[in-house]
């Protein structure tokens, strides 16, 4: 397995520390789908992903500098994001559904199962947990770190969502 591309991302995130905004843009696009749907599917409006998308990216790159491992700049990312996200909830933000042309449509599981309604039954934290765990395929410590909480707690949280997932599909 080559180490090129990630090679190639800690020139960036070098380039990117030392004030080349090509580089950090560079840097951007290379995981601009996967902030935008880890905010989508947490924030539940695509206009509000945009809107902490962009503020994770401000935020970002203003505090470029004090990113300590060169080598975890897409962690630090979706730290940063997941900060945004509860930033919003703490200050009263009120979510608004997903409305049906706006959601990822899934063939078949959609139609036989209705995973929306019951993803969105979720607490906004345990989707978080679920989204950064089964989804972008983050160790319980790592969504600790960036949620500020114990690895244990994230796991049996991330287990009581599954299983409340399950419960909702299964059961209707």
């Amino acid at each position: 397995m080559s180490t090129q591309p990630q090679d190639f991302e800690l020139v960036l995130v070098k380039k990117a520390r030392r004030g080349d905004i090509k580089a950090f843009s560079e840097l951007y696009a290379r995981i601009y789908k996967d902030l935008y749907r880890f905010a989508l599917y947490t924030m539940k409006h695509p206009q509000d992903a945009e809107d902490v998308v962009s503020e994770t990216v401000i935020a970002a790159y203003e505090n470029l500098p004090k990113l300590k491992k060169e080598g975890s700049f897409r962690n630090w990312m979706f730290t940063i994001l997941a900060n945004q996200c509860r930033k919003k909830w703490k200050t009263g933000y009120q979510t608004e559904e997903l409305s049906e042309d706006s959601a990822v449509t899934e063939p078949d599981h959609v139609e036989k199962y209705d995973v929306h309604r019951a993803w969105m039954l979720l607490d906004a934290l345990d989707r978080i947990i679920v989204n950064c765990s089964v989804l972008e395929g983050y160790p319980s410590e790592e969504i600790g770190r960036m949620l500020e909480m114990n690895p244990a707690t994230v796991r049996s949280r991330k287990a009581r969502a599954l299983e409340k997932l399950r419960q909702i599909l299964v059961c209707g």
